[in-house]
């Protein structure tokens, strides 16, 4: 009786325990394994500030004075920190064991973001190191923890914001928020953990959803091959096997799957099908097993519009910065993640444009399930691109985080970059040449906004652009004039006049202009007005001292134009500006709406930053619900 007695409490233990562990879900579901160690939770750090850790030898730790909780990074309240000011440096440290289940097993390390820099060590050994604030990496620990004992893990984040080669998103550059900028995310900010796979299990695969030729192709990248081995690719529907290929497992080499009867991902239908992946060697024996599902549905441009599923589909977006006031980078709960896209469906947009901010994977997952479309971006604000390092960061992180998110049906436009204005620099053009092409290399599947809101070169698949004008017939005037047939794109003062009093173009003109030709939109592509609104009520943002930040010691909110000054004056610019953007639908194809929520001192979302309900949903849904009148 002693023995179950014991055995209860160690498994209530265990289930509270498991229970209690924050952001427990699996963090990859579109490649899954059952084999798996979640590591989030109680760590210990220490912050290094002058960045002498090194020089102390930290990397040998076993253990350090403070706590925190993972992933939460230490400037947020879910971290238990709070340490407001700017980091250059934090460690962390925590002790780590391989299920004895794992002897025989490969084992992968996996971080889903570190900001900026990571390097990480087991028992003083060096592991390896990752440059990128918002893509994965993993690393392979076999050798330091196959023997089954404990382990001490050590990581160390360093980040320099100021330094303008690394890309901050909506970081603020100061110690503290204003403007449209807001509070960091330094360090570990989503999920750690181990898994077990083989010496031929599979790194990742690229997913093709031909709808016109009915079928799939599959791209399979492996660890190691062997032709002995095979690959096993289910389809199903509901448990029902509705499709099958087996392969030898060859590297790089496309699996094309026909697909007979199937139904089209779509918002209307975010129809999924589940995806087993099955590696065995010669003799049958299952090596690697993972879960996945798809979304039949393909996405491309034709003359000025965007085409779902082959047909003309209109966008209505909201402006989605990914802030949480306890979390700030990081979702408190995978349900907080479903949730904001719910709340976004409630009040009539059917899509996201995730800006300056590359969002968990987890929040992609409910947008397929639930059918919302998504524009990927980067967060490339705070870069200074004629910096030479630039280059270098950028690419190869874009790249990663293209290919962790390219299999998703809900995303269905790439932004590598926001409002860059380096028409005077003679590198800019040739980055943005290289990051459209890039881009399209990996991911030929999909449409590029290459510049939101900037200087627009000639490699763009979407334009893209920016207006904030509050009077709807204005905006509607500015966006598209119907006497030139000229749209609103943004175009240096400096390229537009000439700077002499006598009118003629001065040396550093005809320099500048040599060195950057600004592409002119003319209307042979998708239009989008991606940036609108940002409608500041004062009757829904009540001063709030807890939330403001001090900008030189005053209480300030920050908006776009001038405030409505009632919740029914709010409602009436509102619809304005919407139906204004909708009586040229056959000009501008699709928008996007600053902002779904508040974030710290900047209050125009149409929820409050802790997501409670500024305006009435079904008020809001009769506007962002229309459809195009043309």
């Amino acid at each position: 009786m002693k023995r179950i007695f014991s055995i209860a409490i160690m498994l209530v233990a265990f289930v509270t325990a498991f229970a209690a562990q924050p952001r427990a879900e699996y963090p990859r579901p579109q490649f899954e394994r059952s084999e798996w160690v979640n590591l989030n939770g109680e760590w210990s750090y220490e912050l290094d500030l002058a960045n002498t850790g090194f020089d102390r030898k930290l990397f040998n730790s076993e253990g350090f004075g403070g706590k925190i909780i993972v992933p939460f990074c230490p400037e947020s309240k879910l971290s238990g920190v709070e340490h407001k000011d700017i980091i250059t440096g934090i460690w962390y440290h925590r002790t780590i064991q391989a299920p004895a289940a794992w002897s025989n097993k490969k084992i992968m390390l996996h971080f889903g973001a570190v900001y900026y820099e990571a390097e990480v060590y087991v028992d003083g050994n060096f592991i390896g190191r990752h440059f990128g604030g918002s893509s994965p990496f993993a690393l392979d620990v076999t050798k330091f923890l196959a023997d089954g004992k404990v382990h001490n893990l050590v990581v160390r984040a360093n980040s320099d914001l100021r330094s303008k080669t690394q890309g901050s998103g909506k970081q603020s550059l100061r110690s503290y928020s204003y403007s449209c900028v807001y509070t960091r995310t330094t360090g570990i900010w989503q999920t750690v953990w181990m898994e077990a796979t083989d010496n031929y299990s599979l790194d990742h695969v690229q997913v093709i959803t031909d709808i016109d030729n009915h079928q799939v192709v599959i791209t399979p990248r492996y660890y190691n091959t062997t032709a002995s081995n095979t690959l096993t690719i289910n389809i199903k529907d509901n448990g029902k096997l509705i499709a099958k290929k087996q392969v030898a497992q060859v590297e790089g080499i496309p699996v094309v799957i026909p697909m007979k009867k199937y139904q089209t991902w779509s918002p209307e239908n975010p129809k999924l099908y589940d995806v087993e992946y099955i590696i065995c060697d010669k003799d049958g024996k299952v090596l690697d097993k993972i879960s996945s599902y798809l979304g039949m549905r393909k996405v491309h441009t034709d003359g000025n519009k965007v085409y779902l599923n082959n047909q003309p589909y209109y966008q209505r977006l909201v402006l989605d910065q990914g802030f949480y006031p306890d979390g700030i980078w990081t979702a408190p709960s995978d349900e907080a993640l479903r949730r904001d896209i719910e709340m976004s469906m409630e009040v009539g947009f059917n899509g996201a444009r995730l800006h300056q901010k590359v969002f968990e994977e987890r929040f992609l997952y409910w947008a397929d399930k639930l059918g919302y479309l998504v524009w990927g971006e980067y967060a490339s604000w705070g870069i200074d691109f004629t910096l030479p390092a630039t280059s270098r960061n950028f690419i190869s992180e874009w790249r990663s985080i293209v290919v962790r998110d390219r299999n998703h049906p809900s995303i269905v436009t790439w932004t590598p970059f926001n409002e860059t204005w380096y028409a005077d620099h003679v590198h800019y053009p040739r980055l943005v040449k290289d990051v459209y092409d890039v881009t399209h290399l990996v991911d030929p599947t999909r449409p590029v906004n290459t510049v939101s809101g900037g200087i627009i070169t000639e490699e763009y698949d979407i334009c893209a652009m920016h207006n904030y004008e509050q009077d709807g017939e204005k905006l509607k005037a500015k966006v598209y004039n119907p006497e030139t047939g000229k749209f609103y794109h943004y175009f240096p003062k400096y390229l537009q006049k000439p700077k002499n009093s006598s009118g003629s173009p001065t040396v550093g003109d005809l320099a500048t202009k040599a060195l950057f030709q600004q592409a002119e939109y003319t209307g042979e592509k998708p239009y989008f007005l991606d940036e609108f609104g940002g409608i500041k009520c004062l009757e829904a943002n009540p001063i709030d001292e807890e939330i403001l930040r001090r900008d030189g010691g005053k209480l300030t909110s920050w908006g776009y134009g001038k405030s409505a000054v009632t919740k029914e004056d709010f409602y009436k610019r509102l619809e304005q500006q919407v139906d204004a953007l909708l009586s040229i639908s056959d000009k501008v194809w699709g928008y996007c709406y600053t902002q779904l929520t508040d974030v710290e001192q900047e209050e125009n979302g149409i929820f409050y930053y802790d997501r409670r309900a500024k305006y009435d949903a079904a008020r809001l849904r009769t506007i962002f619900g229309k459809s195009p009148t043309k």
